[in-house]
């Protein structure tokens, strides 16, 4: 294969992500035998078969997914031109020959098309569960296309609330399938930690609503945790503050996280000006259930997911006229930086610390940091730091 370039680094054509659909498949995935990450060979088929967003995201992340399809659709990154549903009946029994056959460790639904399908797929689920502990499952409930297009019949609306939200560990909803359910607008970041509550009183564990679609700024957050002391922003409890930009009219991307034992996190990032950005919904609802199969805490999977999310956004190339897709091969590619920019000023040194959060955390919350920082630092403790650290470097004591 010829090299092709792709972010700020290099990597083969065929590793190039293709076309691919918004979520039209209810997918489950369970760990391959493949314990580390997979190479770039092992991924080749996949490659070649041009899977789409979800499937690429899980075996990226090492794991093995399997799909039953709901509904087929013509469509390019300019907009859904046609949709074609499946049986319910067939849907129903693609899931059944997987739940048969394969020790699935999660599950995600995207675009389920209509009550007929939904009532099959929960009924399906329902007697699995009778039989077995259901996986962990993941609920993208996909109402619209980015173009406008619409990809769930609305009297179904009622009937995914009422069968499949009660299943649900984490349900993932946009600002705009969020107004669709809750039958309101949501136009501040208020709304969207009040709609995040709303949903999960609908029967989800926990309710991840993305604000991608949602202007938002660090001066927004502020005031949010001004008025809210009991909203954890996860950016700051990543340890990221280090990166925090001075201006408060910063771009970002909040998504709010609301969980049954009443935590509300809020995750932002800075906003990437790009138009990769479709099957972004698919990607992290896909990468999520990866980590909750892995048996991460909701918290942690969300933390993880949205950080793959980001960097697929950020190191894609453009592809087609439209929105084109993210890079979902970052992750087992060679090392690529994003380029810096205003909204990303240290890409490099956020992304060693998104890859150990845990050594950040140790580094900067030692008491001896955080009293450096606020000036507090006894002289004495100072000065023992400066005799004991020149030694290691020099190999003799300061005099």
């Amino acid at each position: 294969c010829h090299p092709g370039r792709h972010g700020h680094g290099w990597i083969d054509d065929a590793a190039t992500p293709p076309h691919h659909a918004d979520n039209r498949r209810l997918r489950l995935r369970r760990r391959s035998g493949h314990t580390g990450p997979p190479s770039l060979d092992q991924m080749l088929p996949l490659i070649e078969f041009r899977a789409q967003a979800d499937l690429r995201t899980f075996a990226a992340l090492g794991h093995f997914g399997t799909s039953a399809v709901t509904a087929l659709t013509a469509q390019n990154t300019l907009g859904v031109q046609g949709i074609h549903g499946v049986p319910a009946q067939f849907v129903a029994q693609q899931l059944q020959s997987v739940l048969d056959d394969i020790d699935v460790h999660a599950i995600k639904t995207g675009m389920l098309f209509n009550a007929e399908i939904i009532d099959a797929v929960a009924h399906t689920l329902g007697a699995h569960s009778a039989q077995r502990a259901l996986p962990p499952l993941v609920c993208d409930p996909v109402c619209v296309s980015t173009s406008g297009h619409s990809l769930l019949e609305p009297q179904a609306v009622d009937v995914l609330v009422s069968k499949l939200f009660p299943m649900t560990v984490v349900l993932t909803p946009n600002k705009s399938e969020a107004e669709v359910i809750l039958s309101r607008s949501i136009s501040s970041l208020a709304d969207i930690v009040a709609a995040a509550t709303d949903l999960l009183k609908l029967g989800p564990q926990a309710v991840l609503l993305k604000g991608g679609h949602f202007a938002t700024t660090t001066a927004d957050i502020e005031s949010l945790a001004r008025a809210h002391p009991e909203i954890s922003i996860g950016s700051r409890s990543e340890n990221m503050r280090i990166l925090a930009r001075p201006s408060g009219d910063s771009p970002l991307v909040v998504d709010v996280l609301c969980e049954k034992d009443g935590r509300t996190t809020v995750f932002a990032r800075p906003r990437i000006d790009s138009s990769s950005t479709h099957g972004t919904g698919c990607t992290l609802s896909a990468a999520l259930a990866c980590f909750l199969g892995s048996g991460a805490t909701v918290h942690e999977a969300v933390s993880r997911a949205t950080a793959f999310t980001h960097l697929g956004i950020a190191t894609a190339s453009a592809i087609g006229t439209g929105y084109g897709p993210l890079n979902h091969l970052h992750s087992i590619q060679r090392l690529i930086i994003p380029p810096r920019s205003a909204a990303d000023p240290f890409p490099l040194t956020r992304m060693f610390i998104s890859a150990n959060p845990r050594h950040w955390s140790d580094y900067v919350e030692h008491s001896f940091v955080q009293q450096l920082g606020a000036g507090s630092l006894p002289r004495a403790a100072f000065l023992h730091f400066i005799k004991y650290a020149t030694e290691w470097l020099f190999g003799s004591p300061l005099t």
